[in-house]
């Protein structure tokens, strides 16, 4: 991953491939962003006016790169956009300088050391700039090749990510600014590591090798790591696992993977769906819609990378993961429409699509974590593409069984940059799920599909204990051009979000 420094040169003085200056929309033009303040003055303070020249507007992730002037230790200069530019006293939003640096670093592959010279307020400030870069930075090369079935070249310069972000104006031996600084590393590590198990081709993440991954995790950073084979979900009655995965040449796993610190009086379960490929299985997906079904693991790669967060952070909490892990596929062995599946709990469910398969994996996963009596419970999925139909690609929808613990998930996502909206759970929709031959059925009206998933789910979470859906479907898996610090293809959606309501909870803030 690229190399983060905190560094006090100034953006003339540093010694760097390239110098990155914000600028912004102001009300006559483009306005140069604190931090340029040396820049404008080597450009005889009119790196605005040269800007503009070159077509620059200060919108949102733009960028432009132009040959320093003389006075700079660096020999190119890239401006990127910040969006409107604050009113008097009021600082740049957090997300704004997280998204330009990740602008920044995009434009920036194949260069050694760039000096980020954005606006840099506070702490707070300094890890947004800092997470911006190494998530912009990011790139799946692993299955690359030179032409010759060798592997990509490992010294190829021109498309090897930025290779370090030294933050300018930063304060290396202050406190608040080391531990940002520690954070950004640690959770963009983190996020980075869902985003390489997102965009791994489904022959070679299946349950058992996502299932080693966690288990590999575990040893490195000494996490609790329990894996439930065919056989032991059989001889457990885990029928939602087992029936998802058994049209699948490789069985599904459960995976329990928990950060636990010795101090800690606070439990918070982590639920992941993780359907390694998503076939439709017998209720084949139409063409058009399979092509990025490796990506319908997304909701357990978000919570084994927040796991592994919380144990380099070193959080005052107890986090468990519970990876559902599954391949739904068409086969002679494969579950039909209108089988009944008995539950991990005990409910019986009538299989009226087989499309619908996270639920089932997740509520296996859900009774399973509720045994253990947690805090709080969230489970993360794709689960429907209703809520992409209804939130859009970039925001995930929110439902809870708790009004302020929905609340207060709503206010952490936005807190940390990700799109998120609070979702009804519609008592009058459950009834579309009444069975005449099982205790449910696992599809309910079609429409507000979305929200029927979470009644659904709703279903299998222990008596009293506090619980949230994150249907990330419209998120998890960018397919078009890269912006800001999102890639194409897996993005870590709610990566952040979970780590900051651990972080939360350590503090004695579940919400």
């Amino acid at each position: 991953m690229t190399a983060l420094t905190l560094s006090t040169s100034s953006a003339a003085t540093v010694r760097a491939d390239a110098v990155v200056v914000g600028v912004a929309k102001g009300a006559k033009g483009v306005v140069v962003a604190p931090g340029a303040e040396a820049v404008d003055k080597a450009f005889g303070g009119k790196l605005a006016a040269v800007l503009e020249t070159l077509g620059a507007s200060g919108a949102e992730g733009e960028v432009t790169k132009l040959p320093a002037a003389d006075g700079l230790k660096a020999p190119v200069v890239l401006a990127v956009g910040l969006g409107e530019a604050p009113g008097k006293g009021d600082g740049y939003d957090p997300e704004a300088l997280r998204r330009a640096a990740g602008s920044a670093a995009r434009a920036l592959t194949g260069t050694k050391k760039a000096g980020f010279a954005l606006p840099l307020e506070d702490a707070e400030a300094a890890a947004a700039v800092s997470e911006g870069a190494l998530l912009g930075a990011y790139s799946f090369t692993a299955y690359r090749s030179n032409g010759n079935g060798q592997g990509a070249k490992k010294n190829d310069a021109k498309s090897a990510p930025l290779a370090e972000a030294a933050i300018l104006g930063a304060k290396p031996r202050d406190k608040e600014f080391k531990a940002a600084a520690e954070r950004a590393q640690a959770l963009a590590a983190e996020i980075n590591r869902a985003r390489d198990l997102i965009n791994m081709p489904p022959n070679d993440l299946d349950p058992k090798a996502f299932a080693a991954e966690a288990q590999a995790a575990a040893k490195e950073f000494g996490l609790k790591v329990e894996v439930l084979d065919e056989k032991a979900l059989k001889k457990g009655g885990y029928g939602g696992l087992l029936g998802v995965g058994q049209g699948a040449e490789t069985p599904p796993r459960l995976v329990r993977i928990a950060h636990t610190h010795p101090k800690a009086d606070k439990t918070l379960a982590l639920v992941g769906k993780g359907i390694t490929y998503d076939s439709g299985g017998i209720s084949l997906k139409p063409a058009g819609h399979n092509e990025t079904m490796k990506c319908d693991m997304s909701g357990a790669a978000a919570v084994f990378a927040a796991v592994v967060a919380a144990a380099r952070l070193g959080l005052q909490v107890n986090v468990t993961g519970w990876l559902a892990l599954a391949e739904n596929m068409p086969s002679g062995s494969a579950t039909r429409p209108g089988d009944v599946l008995t539950m991990y709990s005990g409910k019986t469910v009538e299989v009226l699509n087989t499309d619908a398969e996270g639920r089932l994996v997740l509520a296996d996963a859900l009774t399973r974590a509720s045994e253990e009596t947690p805090d709080a419970i969230v489970d993360v999925a794709t689960l429907t593409g209703a809520m992409v139909l209804a939130l859009g690609n970039r925001t995930f929808g929110i439902m809870a069984n708790d009004d302020a613990f929905r609340t207060s998930i709503h206010e952490i996502a936005e807190e940390v940059g990700e799109q998120s909206w609070p979702m009804p759970m519609p008592a009058e929709l459950r009834k579309g799920m009444d069975s005449p031959v099982a205790d449910i059925a696992n599809m309910g009206e079609r429409m507000g599909g979305g929200l029927v998933a979470g009644l659904f789910l709703q279903e299998f979470v222990g008596e009293g204990i506090t619980w949230a859906h994150l249907d990330i479907a419209g998120p998890a898996f960018h397919e078009g051009a890269p912006w800001g610090y999102t890639p194409k293809g897996g993005t870590g959606s709610a990566v952040r979000t979970l780590v900051r309501l651990a972080e939360r909870t350590a503090a004695g803030d579940l919400g």
